[in-house]
């Protein structure tokens, strides 16, 4: 149930989000998710996409740095106390989120996580009921 994130680091100037966003458009690659942290100088750009190996492979030709990193996607309504429910299954059994960030589909949100450690995080989150996304269900969202 791990699924692959590309983190793309960007220098903080005009056009590089743009730049980044043409590369993978000319080759047809479907983006699910996308998010930005940004600091003054610099930003990291994770995106899930539908074929991650050919668009780490596509930008990295493109001079870009680009590494692929596990994340999990679970599936839960969107209201804020199924997000925390999720995120209590995690601390209830010491596991740090590094990061998050969601989007919805209708009534539903997709949280994407990544933990300390994926695969407890994993087997902690299915023993809850709560839905986790494998790589091919999130592309087709």
């Amino acid at each position: 149930m791990i699924i692959q994130q590309l983190s793309v680091f960007l220098e903080n100037k005009s056009g590089r989000l743009t730049e980044v966003l043409e590369v993978l458009g000319k080759e047809q690659i479907r983006i699910t998710a996308l998010s930005v942290a940004d600091t003054t100088e610099f930003g990291i750009l994770r995106i899930i996409v539908t074929d991650p190996e050919k668009a780490k492979n596509i930008l990295r030709e493109q001079k870009f740095a680009v590494n692929i990193t596990g994340v999990i996607a679970v599936n839960v309504p969107d209201e804020a106390r199924y997000y925390a429910k999720v995120l209590k299954v995690l601390s209830d059994i010491d596991i740090s989120v590094e990061y998050t960030y969601a989007f919805t589909t209708g009534k539903r949100s997709v949280i994407i996580l990544r933990c300390n450690n994926n695969e407890e995080a994993i087997k902690a989150l299915g023993d809850s009921s709560i839905d986790l996304l494998a790589g091919h269900d999130l592309y087709k969202i």
